[in-house]
């Protein structure tokens, strides 16, 4: 059994070397089909953490009216913490909003001379909420919008928030679909082309397999080293593939960064390249397995 494993695997091996162009050409679109693959991923892995930080920056706040007893509205703040979709409540009170409000405004002296001429606050307590999920914030405004509250709220900052948070998830979304249809495009199109490949091979050693059959080799010897090509091509292209993306997460890196900062692209891919290169061996060997397979079953009759 071992013998004849070795032979399958040798004959497979000069099958590979004998279509060397063909060979070359296949492993070329199988390198485009694995990096869009792998771009998916990293893709997802940035819009997942982009999105991840967008949310822990976005809340929404319940403003209240100048007269609302403080009392009432840290009643107002432990009620909200008790809710399943809160995340975290924040008090900012009046002199904590005008103090935050000059620290923004400490360069534009128009702001400073204003407030002086004012020499009342005219800014609003408020509460901070953030939410476990974005989807959690209708939610919240639903509970802040109840008749008991509206005697003490003078205004939820929602509907802005809420906008922002639907357009990134229909830009992360569209993002996701686009690099999908990419990997299926040039996948499709590295399983016609080691499909045509392994067929030539076929055509070519037709005279071979006739002999081979003659003399009783069993199936799996004749149909083995065509299903070995299919497995070569794909463990090169993602060696390749995985060599190829190394430079451009590098150079990459540094613009990602500036989008967001809490990520470090190539730290993460530094990082994760075990894993990464074993999901481009995978799915190579399936690409070359797959395409081989259906060329063997069409053209090689026995």
């Amino acid at each position: 059994m071992l013998t004849a494993l070795s032979r399958i695997i040798k004959y497979g091996i000069l099958g590979f070397w004998r279509n060397g162009w063909l060979s070359t050409a296949t492993i070329v679109v199988m390198i485009l089909a694995l990096m869009v693959f792998e771009g998916l991923i990293i893709v997802n892995v940035f819009t997942g953490i982009a999105l991840e930080s967008l949310q822990d920056k976005i809340d929404i706040s319940a403003y209240f009216k100048i007269d609302a007893p403080e009392d009432e509205i840290l009643k107002i703040k432990k009620s909200l913490e008790a809710l399943a979709e809160v995340k975290k409540v924040d008090y900012i009170s009046r002199d904590k909003a005008l103090e935050i409000f000059k620290t923004r405004h400490k360069k534009d002296e128009t702001v400073s001379q204003a407030l002086e001429e004012l020499q009342t606050n005219p800014l609003l307590a408020s509460l901070s909420i953030k939410a476990h999920n974005p989807k959690d914030y209708a939610a919240i405004d639903i509970y802040l919008n109840q008749e008991s509250f509206k005697n003490l709220i003078d205004k939820i900052s929602y509907a802005q928030n809420a906008i922002v948070i639907e357009r990134l998830n229909k830009i992360i979304d569209t993002i996701k679909q686009l690099g999908l249809l990419a990997t299926v495009i040039f996948s499709s199109v590295a399983v016609l082309i080691t499909f045509n490949t392994i067929r030539l091979a076929i055509y070519s050693n037709r005279e071979e397999i006739s002999i081979m059959r003659l003399v009783g080799a069993s199936n799996t010897f004749i149909r083995g080293p065509y299903v070995i090509e299919g497995i070569i091509y794909g463990i090169i292209a993602a060696i390749l593939s995985s060599l190829a993306i190394l430079p451009m997460v590098y150079y990459a890196s540094p613009y990602a960064k500036i989008f967001v900062p809490e990520i470090n692209l190539w730290s993460y891919l530094v990082s994760s390249s075990t894993s990464f290169f074993g999901y481009q061996l995978l799915f190579g060997i399936i690409l070359g397995v797959i395409s081989s397979s259906i060329a063997i079953r069409r053209y090689l009759k026995i």
